[in-house]
C-alpha cells in the first residue's frame, strides 16, 4: 500500500486523474518501456487500493492522452515509440513504389545552439548541441536534405563513432544508443527557395522552390529532444487531407 500514500489528489482533481498521473510517472520513469504490457487492471487496482472502475477510468484517460493503447484480447500496452514518422509522406518522388529512403550523414558537429534552436530544445543560450546534416535518397537519387539539432549531453553517445553504422532510421538509434524514446512529433510546413549549398546537395538549381518541414519531436515526459528542418523539391510536394 506504499503507492497508495503517493496518490493524493490535488484540490479540485479527481481521484482517477491523480491515479492516471501516478501511472504516467511510472511510464515516464521507464518502469514500463514503450511497447511493453502493463499489469492487468485488477492487479493495478489492488496495488493502488482503488476500485476497479476508478482504475479503468484512469487507464481511459491515459489512452486519451496517447500514453497507452488497448489491444483486444491481448491487454494494455505502453504506446510504442515512433520509429521514424517519415517526412516522405509530404512528397511524391519517382514511381511511388513506397521504398524506404536511404540515409547519408553529410556532417556531424558539436556547436553552440542558435537562439531559436536553444529555445525549441529548452536549452540555455549558447549551450552545445549536436548538429547533423543528413541526405535522404531514393534509388540513389537525393530527395530530402535535413538539418537536425539534438541536445547535449542527452545525445553524447552519437557524438562519437562512425555514422555510417547508424542505419537509415534515427529514432530507433536514439532509443538503442541514448535511451531516448520519441513519443510524438509536430511537423510545420512552409515554402522557400534553396540556397546554393542546399541545391547542390539535392542536385537542383540554386533558387529552386522548396518545401520546408520543421519538426519538433518530444519524449514521453514532453521534453523537446529534436529540432529538425527538412527541405525537398516543392514541385514534388504532395499533401492530402480528408475532410468529413
Amino acid at each position: 500500500m506504499d503507492r497508495l500514500q503517493l496518490i493524493q489528489p490535488e484540490p479540485g482533481q479527481s481521484r482517477y486523474a491523480a491515479l492516471a498521473a501516478a501511472l504516467r510517472a511510472r511510464i515516464v520513469a521507464g518502469e514500463w518501456p514503450p511497447g511493453s504490457a502493463i499489469p492487468a487492471e485488477q492487479t493495478l487496482a489492488a496495488e493502488h487500493g482503488v476500485a476497479l472502475g476508478t482504475m479503468r477510468r484512469a487507464l481511459e484517460l491515459l489512452t486519451e492522452q496517447g500514453f497507452i493503447e488497448r489491444v483486444h484480447g491481448r491487454g494494455t500496452f505502453v504506446k510504442p515509440a515512433l520509429s521514424g514518422g517519415s517526412l516522405l509522406r509530404f512528397f511524391r518522388f519517382g514511381d511511388g513504389s513506397g521504398q524506404a529512403p536511404a540515409s547519408r550523414i553529410l556532417a556531424r558537429e558539436t556547436l553552440p545552439a542558435p537562439a531559436e534552436v536553444a529555445r525549441t530544445l529548452g536549452m540555455g543560450p549558447g549551450e552545445p548541441a549536436l548538429r547533423l546534416r543528413r541526405l535522404r535518397l531514393l534509388a540513389q537519387q537525393p530527395c530530402l536534405l535535413e538539418e537536425i539539432w539534438l541536445p547535449l549531453p542527452l545525445f553524447e553517445a552519437l557524438a562519437e563513432g562512425d555514422p555510417a553504422d547508424w542505419g537509415d532510421l534515427l529514432y530507433p538509434l536514439f532509443a538503442q544508443r541514448c535511451g531516448v524514446h520519441v513519443h510524438r512529433a509536430v511537423d510545420t510546413i512552409g515554402f522557400g527557395s534553396l540556397g546554393a549549398e542546399q541545391a547542390r546537395a539535392l542536385a537542383l538549381p540554386p533558387g529552386h522552390p522548396c518545401a520546408r518541414v520543421q519538426r519538433q519531436a518530444f519524449d514521453l515526459a514532453g521534453h523537446c529532444i529534436e529540432a529538425r528542418t527538412t527541405l525537398g523539391d516543392a514541385n514534388a510536394f504532395h499533401y492530402t487531407v480528408s475532410i468529413t
